[in-house]
């Protein structure tokens, strides 16, 4: 059964901050890159937070209001580490893209710093990266097998019944050929929404072994 990992979708060039980093630097780079939020990380490159728009609106929202005659103190704005939102929500690199999609939704969260075994930053995946691709409807996760099955493998649903839930495809009975498996768990596991599948489907004659011998009868004399 095949997961896909969330290191095979993350982006390996973060945006980031250090804890030091002035307030007006965070925003212009979360203005820069069009992005919501920035990992903050320590001086051996650990995530220990997150700044996002949200915690750089709180903060302007509790600055007194400019003194129109110009006599008011300058106002100190805080750095990155005053204001982040910690600990951070991170995931790691070997984890399944079903299993971070799941967590941004219930975090209600767009960005997911990725890190290493040791809390290093090691990438970031967004909303999008994911929940395009993982969180679709069970009931049109099935359709769309049903729909690849029959018009490019040839497959009928009476051959083969398809379940899924939580995006993980069960596939159950029997095609005609021992050939056919490959290509038909290859096909479903390819399809957008599908975070595994398990296949139970059997074969009603093996051509394999006739296959490899027709290959053996072409091979070049050693």
């Amino acid at each position: 059964m095949k997961r896909i990992k969330v290191a095979d979708l993350m982006t390996d060039e973060v945006v980031s901050v250090g804890q030091d980093t002035a307030f007006k630097d965070v925003a212009k780079l979360l203005a820069q890159y069009d992005i919501s939020g920035v990992p903050v990380l320590n001086d051996e490159d650990r995530v220990v937070g997150v700044v996002s728009q949200t915690d750089l609106l709180a903060v302007t929202a509790r600055l007194p209001h400019p003194d129109p005659l110009g006599d008011g103190a300058p106002v100190k704005l805080p750095a990155a580490g005053d204001i982040m939102s910690e600990p951070a929500v991170t995931v790691r690199a070997e984890e399944t893209a079903a299993d971070a999609a799941r967590l941004m939704t219930r975090r209600g969260i767009e960005r997911l710093p990725v890190v290493d075994v040791e809390d290093r930053l090691v990438g970031i995946v967004t909303r999008r990266d994911l929940l395009r691709m993982f969180l679709r409807p069970d009931a049109e996760i099935r359709r769309r097998v049903g729909d690849v099955l029959r018009d490019v493998a040839g497959v009928s649903a009476d051959e083969v019944e398809v379940h899924v839930v939580d995006g993980i495809v069960t596939l159950d009975g029997r095609v005609r050929h021992q050939s056919q498996l490959p290509a038909l768990l290859g096909l479903v596991e390819r399809l957008d929404g599908v975070v595994a599948v398990a296949s139970r489907v059997t074969a009603r004659s093996d051509d394999t072994a006739s296959t490899a011998a027709g290959h053996g009868r072409h091979a070049m004399p050693w």
